[in-house]
């Protein structure tokens, strides 16, 4: 009656999942979901580390190496984003630079400076969004007053 589980058909399930909630995401929780996506693969690959777990290791360093290429690299605004952009550029680009040094000599303390690095840009970026939401909620009575 049950067949056993197939690993196939979960992930075809998962990336289902994934597609479908991308297309009801808005940009800044994007954005959000990869800084934190980026700091989970760290942490991640820092338990296998101390595990010496070397196939998780390098799997999660590679994805957020991943992250940070195809994810948030690509979703900066160079022309319109300014100075905000080119340092965010910059940060990405060397903690990129970390992650690969990190797992070539399995250094901790290099995923540690990257969560480091990303921590308070993933803070950052979430109490944007609230402050965004708390003026949008004071703004709102006013404009139904007026």
């Amino acid at each position: 009656m049950f067949s056993t589980f197939n690993p196939r058909a979960a992930s075809a399930y998962q990336r289902i999942n994934v597609e479908t909630s991308m297309h009801t995401i808005d940009q800044h929780q994007l954005v959000s979901l990869l800084l934190d996506g980026v700091l989970s693969a760290v942490a991640t690959a820092r338990g296998a580390l101390a595990r010496s777990d070397v196939l998780t290791k390098c799997n999660s360093i590679s994805k957020a190496v991943r992250i940070l290429e195809e994810g948030l690299m690509t979703a900066l605004d160079r022309e319109g984003g300014g100075e905000v952009a080119a340092n965010l550029e910059a940060v990405y680009d060397y903690a990129l630079r970390r992650l690969i040094e990190a797992n070539a000599g399995n250094d901790d303390a290099k995923l540690q400076e990257v969560a480091r690095l990303i921590e308070p840009i993933a803070l950052a970026w979430k109490e944007m969004k609230k402050s965004t939401e708390a003026a949008n909620d004071v703004a709102q009575p006013a404009l139904a007053e007026a």
